[in-house]
């Protein structure tokens, strides 16, 4: 075989790959755009995306807490399975998570409805391989960020008392203090989901299945649970935080800062592996706003 031959091989073996690649999504992807286009374009579709996977997601775990305490089956996988979720718990964080939700949800949602243009849909659907890329840089990205933030809201004492206290009365995790957060933490976190897979040039596609990702990752962080199938217990070497370790940082709110990896806590020497006797200890509301460890 000559050497012009042996690359025109390379090329249309690279071709394949790619239209390969390309095939996977694209069914998916045409079935979205045949079904359901005008509501994908609309501007206040990735708000109802992220708004109602997380109250799915919440009410999931809402009715494995009510139900823990006289099934042994669900209890046994509760990081504190002798303290209950009880029912003003729920009344409280739901209230706050509502009023979040109206306040500042609702008119965010009808501001993008009012002043920006539907949202250009592209015909062809992302490479699975860009895909995967892309969904792992903004994840890699909003974990800096967050780590960032979340840091300074703890060592700066008026940041800490005006917008993260009320996300820390609770030290013991359950799905609904997901969202048991000031408005201006809110934001924060809506604002960076939204903005990075617009620097990282995601197709829309990555983008919402990014945003739905975070959102369950929020939520499975904590959910007070410890399920095999957690991504904590997935991801190998210790590299991922999952529902023990923000558990932890309820608890000792100087630890575990990042969302989702462990290596900015590690370098920051804020990582802690919680242990039983930790666990332990976790109880009902610190109503103590400003404390900061």
């Amino acid at each position: 075989m000559s050497t012009s031959g042996f690359f025109r091989m390379l090329d249309e073996n690279n071709v394949t790959d790619s239209q390969s690649q390309s095939l996977v999504l694209q069914p998916l992807w045409d079935y979205l755009l045949q079904n359901h286009h005008d509501f994908l374009r609309s501007p206040p579709f990735p708000a109802i995306l992220s708004v109602t996977t997380y109250f799915i997601l919440v009410g999931f775990y809402t009715v494995l807490d009510l139900l823990a305490p006289t099934w042994p089956c669900i209890n046994r996988y509760r990081l504190h399975p002798d303290r209950p979720v009880t029912w003003p718990n729920i009344w409280t964080t739901l209230g706050v998570t509502v009023s979040n939700h109206v306040f500042y949800i609702f008119p965010a949602t009808v501001a993008q409805w009012l002043w920006r243009p539907p949202t250009l849909l592209p015909r062809e659907a992302p490479t699975f391989l860009s895909f995967v890329l892309g969904i792992l840089g903004c994840m890699v990205l909003f974990d800096f960020q967050y780590y960032l933030w979340h840091l300074l809201h703890h060592h700066i004492p008026w940041l800490y008392r005006t917008f993260h206290a009320i996300h820390h009365q609770y030290n013991q995790t359950f799905s609904l203090v997901t969202q048991y957060l000031s408005g201006w933490e809110l934001f924060s976190v809506g604002f960076w989901t939204t903005v990075d897979p617009i620097l990282l040039q995601c197709h829309c596609l990555t983008a919402w299945s990014f945003m739905v990702f975070n959102v369950y990752i929020s939520v499975e962080q904590h959910c007070g649970y410890v399920f095999p199938w957690a991504m904590h217990n997935l991801v190998p070497f210790g590299l991922w935080g999952g529902a023990p370790k923000h558990d932890a940082h309820h608890q000792r709110p100087g630890t575990n800062f990042a969302p989702y990896f462990s290596h900015w806590d590690w370098l920051g020497g804020t990582h802690m592996v919680p242990n039983p006797s930790s666990l332990a200890t976790a109880g009902e509301p610190d109503k103590t706003k400003g404390r900061k460890d």
